[in-house]
Protein backbone atom coordinates (compact mmCIF):
# COMPACT_ATOMS: atom_id res chain seq x y z
CA UNK A 1 0.00 0.00 0.00
CA UNK A 2 1.64 3.33 -1.23
CA UNK A 3 1.53 6.27 1.57
CA UNK A 4 -0.49 9.41 1.18
CA UNK A 5 1.31 12.26 -0.96
CA UNK A 6 3.57 14.09 1.04
CA UNK A 7 1.46 17.24 3.11
CA UNK A 8 2.11 20.73 2.08
CA UNK A 9 5.25 22.72 3.23
CA UNK A 10 4.45 25.56 5.90
CA UNK A 11 6.82 27.84 3.87
CA UNK A 12 9.85 27.93 1.51
CA UNK A 13 12.93 29.45 2.60
CA UNK A 14 14.39 31.67 -0.51
CA UNK A 15 18.19 32.28 -1.26
CA UNK A 16 17.03 35.91 0.02
CA UNK A 17 17.08 35.04 3.70
CA UNK A 18 19.48 31.40 3.91
CA UNK A 19 22.06 29.86 0.70
CA UNK A 20 22.58 26.31 1.11
CA UNK A 21 26.17 25.83 0.65
CA UNK A 22 28.89 23.27 0.26
CA UNK A 23 31.21 22.61 3.11
CA UNK A 24 34.27 21.06 1.28
CA UNK A 25 35.72 23.50 -1.12
CA UNK A 26 35.44 22.77 -4.80
CA UNK A 27 38.68 20.92 -6.26
CA UNK A 28 40.68 22.04 -8.58
CA UNK A 29 40.82 19.06 -10.58
CA UNK A 30 39.07 15.46 -10.48
CA UNK A 31 38.65 13.47 -6.75
CA UNK A 32 38.16 9.91 -7.15
CA UNK A 33 35.45 8.17 -9.49
CA UNK A 34 31.86 8.61 -8.32
CA UNK A 35 30.71 6.27 -10.54
CA UNK A 36 32.36 3.59 -7.95
CA UNK A 37 29.84 2.96 -5.23
CA UNK A 38 32.68 2.46 -2.65
CA UNK A 39 34.57 5.13 -3.98
CA UNK A 40 31.47 7.55 -3.79
CA UNK A 41 30.76 6.32 -0.16
CA UNK A 42 33.91 7.05 0.83
CA UNK A 43 33.77 10.81 -0.34
CA UNK A 44 30.58 11.08 1.30
CA UNK A 45 32.08 10.00 4.79
CA UNK A 46 35.11 13.22 4.40
CA UNK A 47 32.53 15.41 4.30
CA UNK A 48 32.05 16.18 0.31
CA UNK A 49 28.82 15.68 0.49
CA UNK A 50 28.17 18.19 3.34
CA UNK A 51 26.17 21.40 2.65
CA UNK A 52 25.39 23.93 5.49
CA UNK A 53 23.07 26.89 6.00
CA UNK A 54 25.29 30.39 4.89
CA UNK A 55 23.50 33.51 4.91
CA UNK A 56 21.13 35.19 2.27
CA UNK A 57 21.60 37.28 -0.66
CA UNK A 58 20.02 40.60 -1.09
CA UNK A 59 17.89 41.25 -4.78
CA UNK A 60 20.33 43.63 -6.60
CA UNK A 61 18.82 46.42 -8.80
CA UNK A 62 20.50 46.10 -12.21
CA UNK A 63 19.75 49.23 -14.49
CA UNK A 64 21.40 48.97 -18.53
CA UNK A 65 20.08 52.60 -19.09
CA UNK A 66 20.75 54.91 -16.20
CA UNK A 67 19.20 54.83 -12.52
CA UNK A 68 15.32 54.41 -13.29
CA UNK A 69 12.96 56.30 -11.03
CA UNK A 70 11.32 55.74 -8.11
CA UNK A 71 7.97 53.23 -8.71
CA UNK A 72 5.04 55.66 -9.65
CA UNK A 73 1.31 55.28 -7.81
CA UNK A 74 0.10 52.90 -10.26
CA UNK A 75 2.70 50.06 -10.44
CA UNK A 76 1.05 46.52 -11.47
CA UNK A 77 2.24 43.00 -11.30
CA UNK A 78 1.70 41.60 -14.82
CA UNK A 79 3.07 38.00 -13.65
CA UNK A 80 4.24 35.70 -11.32
CA UNK A 81 5.91 32.44 -12.63
CA UNK A 82 8.08 29.97 -12.04
CA UNK A 83 11.11 28.69 -14.49
CA UNK A 84 11.76 25.31 -14.30
CA UNK A 85 14.91 23.82 -16.44
CA UNK A 86 17.49 21.21 -16.94
CA UNK A 87 15.73 18.37 -14.61
CA UNK A 88 16.67 15.83 -16.97
CA UNK A 89 14.90 13.13 -15.29
CA UNK A 90 16.92 9.96 -16.50
CA UNK A 91 16.24 6.38 -16.86
CA UNK A 92 19.79 5.16 -15.09
CA UNK A 93 19.14 1.49 -15.99
CA UNK A 94 18.90 2.31 -19.61
CA UNK A 95 21.17 0.30 -22.11
CA UNK A 96 21.44 3.65 -23.94
CA UNK A 97 23.28 5.21 -20.63
CA UNK A 98 26.87 6.84 -21.28
CA UNK A 99 28.53 6.31 -18.07
CA UNK A 100 31.62 5.63 -18.93
CA UNK A 101 31.70 8.59 -20.74
CA UNK A 102 31.26 10.98 -17.95
CA UNK A 103 34.15 13.23 -16.62
CA UNK A 104 34.37 17.23 -16.06
CA UNK A 105 34.92 17.95 -19.58
CA UNK A 106 31.65 15.62 -21.04
CA UNK A 107 28.93 16.15 -17.83
CA UNK A 108 26.06 14.30 -17.82
CA UNK A 109 26.34 10.40 -18.69
CA UNK A 110 26.33 10.01 -14.87
CA UNK A 111 25.27 12.08 -11.85
CA UNK A 112 25.61 10.12 -8.27
CA UNK A 113 22.17 11.30 -7.42
CA UNK A 114 20.06 10.30 -10.91
CA UNK A 115 18.09 7.62 -9.47
CA UNK A 116 16.76 10.20 -6.85
CA UNK A 117 15.79 12.58 -9.81
CA UNK A 118 12.01 11.45 -10.01
CA UNK A 119 11.85 12.72 -5.77
CA UNK A 120 13.88 15.52 -6.51
CA UNK A 121 11.21 16.84 -8.94
CA UNK A 122 8.48 16.10 -6.72
CA UNK A 123 10.43 18.04 -3.93
CA UNK A 124 10.67 20.87 -6.17
CA UNK A 125 6.82 20.91 -7.23
CA UNK A 126 6.00 21.06 -3.68
CA UNK A 127 8.25 23.66 -3.18
CA UNK A 128 6.72 25.65 -6.06
CA UNK A 129 2.84 24.73 -4.52
CA UNK A 130 3.90 26.38 -1.14
CA UNK A 131 4.89 29.73 -3.18
CA UNK A 132 1.83 29.72 -5.05
CA UNK A 133 -0.21 29.46 -1.42
CA UNK A 134 2.12 32.39 0.19
CA UNK A 135 1.90 34.00 -2.77
CA UNK A 136 -0.34 33.35 -6.03
CA UNK A 137 2.22 32.16 -8.62
CA UNK A 138 -0.02 32.59 -12.53
CA UNK A 139 2.10 29.38 -14.04
CA UNK A 140 5.45 27.40 -13.95
CA UNK A 141 7.45 27.16 -17.35
CA UNK A 142 9.95 24.65 -18.17
CA UNK A 143 13.19 25.50 -19.65
CA UNK A 144 13.76 22.04 -21.50
CA UNK A 145 15.53 19.10 -21.01
CA UNK A 146 12.80 17.94 -18.79
CA UNK A 147 13.89 14.18 -19.61
CA UNK A 148 17.39 12.67 -20.31
CA UNK A 149 17.09 10.86 -23.21
CA UNK A 150 13.91 11.31 -25.55
CA UNK A 151 12.52 7.47 -23.92
CA UNK A 152 8.81 6.73 -22.91
CA UNK A 153 8.89 5.63 -19.73
CA UNK A 154 10.78 9.04 -18.95
CA UNK A 155 8.12 11.25 -19.99
CA UNK A 156 5.49 9.48 -18.04
CA UNK A 157 7.78 9.50 -15.29
CA UNK A 158 7.90 13.57 -15.29
CA UNK A 159 4.82 14.11 -16.26
CA UNK A 160 2.64 11.61 -14.15
CA UNK A 161 5.00 13.99 -11.06
CA UNK A 162 3.79 17.36 -12.28
CA UNK A 163 0.23 16.44 -12.96
CA UNK A 164 -0.08 14.22 -9.68
CA UNK A 165 -0.76 11.02 -10.83
CA UNK A 166 -2.13 8.40 -7.89
CA UNK A 167 1.29 6.46 -8.59
CA UNK A 168 4.78 6.61 -9.98
CA UNK A 169 7.14 4.03 -9.93
CA UNK A 170 10.72 5.23 -11.09
CA UNK A 171 12.36 1.70 -12.50
CA UNK A 172 12.81 -0.05 -15.57
CA UNK A 173 14.41 -3.31 -16.60
CA UNK A 174 14.01 -5.69 -13.03
CA UNK A 175 11.85 -3.97 -10.19
CA UNK A 176 14.29 -3.00 -8.29
CA UNK A 177 13.57 -2.77 -4.26
CA UNK A 178 16.99 -1.70 -2.55
CA UNK A 179 15.89 -1.33 0.66
CA UNK A 180 13.46 -4.01 1.34
CA UNK A 181 9.91 -2.44 2.19
CA UNK A 182 7.60 -0.22 0.78
CA UNK A 183 8.17 3.82 -0.08
CA UNK A 184 12.03 3.78 1.18
CA UNK A 185 14.13 3.92 -1.60
CA UNK A 186 14.07 5.91 -4.94
CA UNK A 187 13.05 2.44 -7.16
CA UNK A 188 10.20 2.70 -5.00
CA UNK A 189 6.73 3.47 -6.40
CA UNK A 190 5.47 6.37 -4.55
CA UNK A 191 2.54 9.10 -4.62
CA UNK A 192 3.56 12.30 -6.04
CA UNK A 193 1.85 15.69 -4.88
CA UNK A 194 1.21 17.32 -8.32
CA UNK A 195 1.03 20.97 -9.64
CA UNK A 196 -1.22 23.16 -8.30
CA UNK A 197 -0.92 25.95 -10.89
CA UNK A 198 -0.51 25.72 -14.85
CA UNK A 199 2.40 23.92 -16.46
CA UNK A 200 4.22 25.00 -19.85
CA UNK A 201 6.21 22.67 -21.67
CA UNK A 202 9.61 23.70 -23.14
CA UNK A 203 11.33 21.20 -25.60
CA UNK A 204 15.13 20.94 -25.02
CA UNK A 205 18.00 18.51 -26.78
CA UNK A 206 17.85 15.98 -24.08
CA UNK A 207 14.11 15.46 -24.77
CA UNK A 208 13.89 14.76 -28.55
CA UNK A 209 18.00 12.93 -28.34
CA UNK A 210 19.67 10.46 -27.15
CA UNK A 211 21.75 11.09 -24.22
CA UNK A 212 21.06 14.83 -25.78
CA UNK A 213 23.47 14.61 -28.91
CA UNK A 214 21.98 11.45 -30.76
CA UNK A 215 19.16 10.95 -33.22
CA UNK A 216 17.17 8.82 -32.52
CA UNK A 217 16.40 6.87 -35.56
CA UNK A 218 19.16 4.85 -35.36
CA UNK A 219 19.06 4.43 -31.58
CA UNK A 220 15.44 2.53 -31.28
CA UNK A 221 16.41 -1.05 -31.10
CA UNK A 222 18.99 -0.38 -28.57
CA UNK A 223 16.86 1.34 -26.29
CA UNK A 224 14.59 -1.43 -25.86
CA UNK A 225 17.33 -4.15 -25.97
CA UNK A 226 19.33 -6.21 -23.54
CA UNK A 227 23.06 -4.80 -24.80
CA UNK A 228 24.38 -1.60 -22.55
CA UNK A 229 27.41 -0.54 -24.23
CA UNK A 230 28.34 2.92 -22.94
CA UNK A 231 27.86 2.00 -19.17
CA UNK A 232 24.77 1.94 -17.36
CA UNK A 233 23.81 1.14 -13.37
CA UNK A 234 23.02 -2.05 -12.14
CA UNK A 235 21.06 -2.04 -9.18
CA UNK A 236 20.92 -6.05 -8.59
CA UNK A 237 24.59 -5.16 -6.93
CA UNK A 238 25.22 -3.22 -4.08
CA UNK A 239 25.25 0.72 -5.24
CA UNK A 240 24.59 0.34 -8.44
CA UNK A 241 27.43 0.37 -10.14
CA UNK A 242 28.08 1.04 -13.64
CA UNK A 243 28.10 -2.04 -15.97
CA UNK A 244 28.43 -2.83 -19.66
CA UNK A 245 27.24 -5.83 -20.98
CA UNK A 246 23.84 -8.01 -21.12
CA UNK A 247 21.03 -6.15 -19.11
CA UNK A 248 17.46 -6.57 -18.78
CA UNK A 249 15.52 -5.35 -21.63
CA UNK A 250 12.11 -3.01 -20.93
CA UNK A 251 9.51 -1.81 -23.74
CA UNK A 252 8.82 0.62 -21.99
CA UNK A 253 12.45 2.35 -22.68
CA UNK A 254 10.95 3.06 -26.51
CA UNK A 255 12.47 6.02 -28.04
CA UNK A 256 10.18 8.95 -28.92
CA UNK A 257 10.42 11.46 -31.91
CA UNK A 258 9.64 15.02 -31.16
CA UNK A 259 5.72 14.41 -32.81
CA UNK A 260 5.25 11.00 -30.52
CA UNK A 261 6.47 13.44 -27.40
CA UNK A 262 4.10 16.07 -28.02
CA UNK A 263 1.18 14.23 -28.89
CA UNK A 264 1.90 12.56 -25.12
CA UNK A 265 2.21 15.87 -23.60
CA UNK A 266 -0.72 16.99 -24.93
CA UNK A 267 -2.61 13.71 -24.19
CA UNK A 268 -2.09 14.44 -20.20
CA UNK A 269 -2.95 16.92 -17.97
CA UNK A 270 -4.56 19.64 -19.27
CA UNK A 271 -1.87 19.39 -22.47
CA UNK A 272 1.10 21.57 -20.82
CA UNK A 273 0.55 24.13 -23.70
CA UNK A 274 0.74 21.75 -26.57
CA UNK A 275 -2.63 21.81 -28.45
CA UNK A 276 -3.63 20.02 -31.83
CA UNK A 277 -2.21 22.52 -33.87
CA UNK A 278 1.02 22.97 -31.97
CA UNK A 279 1.26 18.78 -32.13
CA UNK A 280 0.14 19.22 -35.86
CA UNK A 281 3.08 21.42 -36.44
CA UNK A 282 5.46 18.96 -35.22
CA UNK A 283 7.65 21.60 -33.21
CA UNK A 284 6.74 23.01 -29.70
CA UNK A 285 6.47 26.72 -30.93
CA UNK A 286 3.09 28.39 -29.35
CA UNK A 287 1.89 30.98 -27.40
CA UNK A 288 0.20 31.88 -24.87
CA UNK A 289 -1.08 35.53 -22.90
CA UNK A 290 -0.83 36.61 -19.36
CA UNK A 291 -3.23 39.20 -17.89
CA UNK A 292 -3.72 41.76 -20.46
CA UNK A 293 -0.11 42.67 -20.75
CA UNK A 294 2.49 39.80 -21.44
CA UNK A 295 2.44 37.15 -24.37
CA UNK A 296 4.48 34.05 -24.05
CA UNK A 297 6.18 32.93 -26.96
CA UNK A 298 7.36 29.28 -26.99
CA UNK A 299 10.48 28.34 -29.23
CA UNK A 300 11.35 24.73 -29.96
CA UNK A 301 15.23 25.01 -30.55
CA UNK A 302 16.16 21.38 -30.09
CA UNK A 303 17.28 19.29 -33.22
CA UNK A 304 16.08 15.64 -34.26
CA UNK A 305 19.42 15.44 -36.14
CA UNK A 306 21.65 15.93 -33.36
CA UNK A 307 24.07 17.88 -31.62
CA UNK A 308 23.89 19.39 -28.05
CA UNK A 309 23.33 22.71 -29.62
CA UNK A 310 20.33 24.81 -30.61
CA UNK A 311 19.46 25.03 -33.96
CA UNK A 312 16.58 27.50 -35.29
CA UNK A 313 15.65 27.20 -38.60
CA UNK A 314 14.83 29.75 -40.78
CA UNK A 315 11.30 27.81 -42.19
CA UNK A 316 9.98 28.18 -38.49
CA UNK A 317 11.07 32.21 -38.62
CA UNK A 318 9.00 32.48 -41.23
CA UNK A 319 6.24 30.81 -40.48
CA UNK A 320 5.93 30.74 -36.88
CA UNK A 321 8.39 32.96 -34.47
CA UNK A 322 7.94 36.50 -36.85
CA UNK A 323 4.25 36.01 -36.93
CA UNK A 324 3.88 35.78 -33.62
CA UNK A 325 6.12 38.74 -33.12
CA UNK A 326 4.54 41.19 -35.56
CA UNK A 327 0.66 39.64 -33.74
CA UNK A 328 1.73 40.87 -30.55
CA UNK A 329 3.25 44.31 -31.60
CA UNK A 330 -0.22 44.53 -32.96
CA UNK A 331 -2.08 43.82 -30.03
CA UNK A 332 -0.21 46.05 -27.67
CA UNK A 333 2.03 43.40 -25.67
CA UNK A 334 4.76 43.10 -24.04
CA UNK A 335 6.78 39.53 -25.16
CA UNK A 336 8.71 37.36 -22.85
CA UNK A 337 10.22 34.20 -25.36
CA UNK A 338 11.18 30.83 -23.77
CA UNK A 339 13.66 28.22 -25.12
CA UNK A 340 16.22 25.69 -24.10
CA UNK A 341 19.10 27.14 -25.77
CA UNK A 342 20.26 30.67 -25.37
CA UNK A 343 21.15 32.74 -28.47
CA UNK A 344 24.61 32.00 -27.71
CA UNK A 345 24.04 28.39 -28.02
CA UNK A 346 22.21 28.58 -31.64
CA UNK A 347 24.42 26.58 -34.17
CA UNK A 348 24.54 25.24 -37.28
CA UNK A 349 23.42 21.60 -36.02
CA UNK A 350 26.93 20.26 -36.79
CA UNK A 351 28.15 19.53 -33.61
CA UNK A 352 28.98 16.22 -32.27
CA UNK A 353 26.41 14.14 -33.04
CA UNK A 354 24.65 15.93 -35.70
CA UNK A 355 24.25 17.18 -39.03
CA UNK A 356 24.52 20.86 -40.56
CA UNK A 357 21.42 23.10 -41.39
CA UNK A 358 22.05 24.97 -44.09
CA UNK A 359 19.05 27.45 -42.79
CA UNK A 360 19.85 27.57 -39.48
CA UNK A 361 20.19 31.06 -38.45
CA UNK A 362 22.98 32.80 -36.12
CA UNK A 363 23.59 34.07 -32.91
CA UNK A 364 23.87 37.58 -34.40
CA UNK A 365 20.54 37.44 -36.97
CA UNK A 366 18.31 36.11 -33.65
CA UNK A 367 19.43 38.69 -31.48
CA UNK A 368 18.86 40.90 -34.54
CA UNK A 369 15.55 40.09 -34.91
CA UNK A 370 14.24 40.39 -31.62
CA UNK A 371 15.87 44.00 -31.88
CA UNK A 372 13.49 44.88 -34.53
CA UNK A 373 10.86 44.79 -32.00
CA UNK A 374 10.12 47.58 -29.22
CA UNK A 375 8.27 45.15 -26.93
CA UNK A 376 10.24 42.09 -26.65
CA UNK A 377 11.27 42.39 -23.04
CA UNK A 378 12.67 39.09 -21.88
CA UNK A 379 14.27 35.86 -23.41
CA UNK A 380 14.33 32.90 -20.76
CA UNK A 381 16.61 29.84 -20.92
CA UNK A 382 18.67 26.51 -19.84
CA UNK A 383 20.53 24.53 -21.08
CA UNK A 384 24.20 25.47 -19.37
CA UNK A 385 23.18 24.49 -16.05
CA UNK A 386 24.47 27.64 -14.42
CA UNK A 387 22.23 31.06 -13.17
CA UNK A 388 23.30 34.10 -15.97
CA UNK A 389 22.05 36.75 -16.66
CA UNK A 390 22.58 38.85 -20.05
CA UNK A 391 21.36 42.47 -21.44
CA UNK A 392 21.53 42.14 -24.29
CA UNK A 393 21.98 45.08 -26.74
CA UNK A 394 21.92 44.56 -31.20
CA UNK A 395 23.49 46.81 -32.70
CA UNK A 396 21.24 49.51 -33.96
CA UNK A 397 18.01 47.58 -32.07
CA UNK A 398 15.80 47.39 -29.25
CA UNK A 399 17.69 45.83 -25.93
CA UNK A 400 16.21 43.28 -23.85
CA UNK A 401 17.08 41.19 -20.78
CA UNK A 402 18.04 36.96 -21.24
CA UNK A 403 18.10 34.92 -18.21
CA UNK A 404 19.35 31.77 -17.61
CA UNK A 405 18.64 29.61 -15.02
CA UNK A 406 20.75 26.78 -13.70
CA UNK A 407 19.58 23.27 -13.64
CA UNK A 408 17.52 21.21 -10.59
CA UNK A 409 19.65 18.12 -12.11
CA UNK A 410 22.94 19.68 -11.03
CA UNK A 411 23.94 21.43 -7.88
CA UNK A 412 22.67 23.88 -6.56
CA UNK A 413 19.44 22.28 -7.74
CA UNK A 414 17.60 25.74 -8.02
CA UNK A 415 14.59 27.00 -9.86
CA UNK A 416 14.08 30.12 -10.41
CA UNK A 417 10.44 32.50 -9.11
CA UNK A 418 10.12 35.33 -11.57
CA UNK A 419 7.79 38.47 -11.51
CA UNK A 420 7.08 41.08 -13.71
CA UNK A 421 5.92 44.91 -12.66
CA UNK A 422 5.22 47.53 -14.52
CA UNK A 423 6.41 50.26 -12.20
CA UNK A 424 4.20 53.13 -13.50
CA UNK A 425 7.48 55.09 -14.39
CA UNK A 426 8.54 54.23 -17.75
CA UNK A 427 10.12 51.01 -16.58
CA UNK A 428 9.56 47.23 -16.27
CA UNK A 429 10.83 45.41 -13.76
CA UNK A 430 12.15 41.76 -13.67
CA UNK A 431 12.84 40.58 -10.49
CA UNK A 432 14.36 37.00 -10.41
CA UNK A 433 14.86 35.13 -7.20
CA UNK A 434 16.60 31.48 -7.38
CA UNK A 435 14.85 28.82 -4.97
CA UNK A 436 16.11 25.51 -3.58
CA UNK A 437 14.15 22.50 -3.32
CA UNK A 438 13.00 21.88 0.27
CA UNK A 439 13.08 18.73 1.91
CA UNK A 440 11.32 18.69 4.97
CA UNK A 441 10.13 15.23 5.70
CA UNK A 442 10.56 14.26 2.34
CA UNK A 443 13.62 11.37 3.15
CA UNK A 444 13.77 10.20 -0.08
CA UNK A 445 14.70 13.52 -1.60
CA UNK A 446 17.20 14.80 1.03
CA UNK A 447 19.07 11.69 0.48
CA UNK A 448 19.73 13.32 -3.22
CA UNK A 449 21.34 16.68 -2.18
CA UNK A 450 24.13 14.85 -0.51
CA UNK A 451 25.15 13.82 -4.15
CA UNK A 452 24.74 16.00 -6.21
CA UNK A 453 27.02 18.59 -3.73
CA UNK A 454 29.53 15.63 -3.95
CA UNK A 455 29.28 15.25 -7.87
CA UNK A 456 29.88 19.28 -7.71
CA UNK A 457 33.11 19.26 -5.06
CA UNK A 458 34.94 16.48 -6.52
CA UNK A 459 35.09 18.41 -9.74
CA UNK A 460 33.03 15.30 -11.65
CA UNK A 461 30.04 18.40 -12.07
CA UNK A 462 30.82 21.95 -12.54
CA UNK A 463 29.46 24.64 -10.37
CA UNK A 464 25.70 26.26 -11.47
CA UNK A 465 25.34 28.98 -9.29
CA UNK A 466 26.87 31.68 -11.62
CA UNK A 467 27.95 35.11 -10.17
CA UNK A 468 26.20 37.00 -7.54
CA UNK A 469 25.17 39.38 -10.31
CA UNK A 470 23.71 36.52 -11.92
CA UNK A 471 21.33 35.18 -8.76
CA UNK A 472 18.83 36.99 -6.93
CA UNK A 473 18.42 40.23 -9.12
CA UNK A 474 16.21 42.94 -10.45
CA UNK A 475 16.89 44.36 -13.86
CA UNK A 476 15.02 47.30 -15.20
CA UNK A 477 14.07 47.75 -18.50
CA UNK A 478 12.53 51.11 -20.45
CA UNK A 479 9.21 51.20 -22.11
CA UNK A 480 9.38 52.50 -25.72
Amino acid sequence: MLPDPLPPLDAVTLTTEQRLLPVQAVADEAVGDPRDPDDRAQRLDEGWGDEAPGPGEPVLDVSMVGDPPQPGPGTKRLARFVHLPDTQLADDESPTRAALVDNFQISGGFRPQEAYMCHVLNAAVRTMNALHAADPLDFVILGGDNIDSAQTNEALWFLDIVDGAPSVECDSGEDDDLVPGPANDPKDPFAPVGLDVPLYWVNGNHDVLVQGNFPIENKRAEAVGSVASGGTRDYRMPGGPVVTGEVIPDDRRALLDRTELLSLVRSLGDGHGISMDTEAYGKAFYSFDVGDALRFIVLDTAAETGAAEGVLHMEDIDLFVRPELDKAAADGRYVVLASHHAATNLSDGGGFGGTVQPDAITQTEFEAMLGEYDNVVLHLVGHNHVHRVRWVAPTGGNPYWEVMTSALADWPHQVRVVEIEDLDNGFLAITGVAVDFAVDGDLLAGEARPFGVLDMTTRWQAPGDGMLEDRNVRLFWPKP
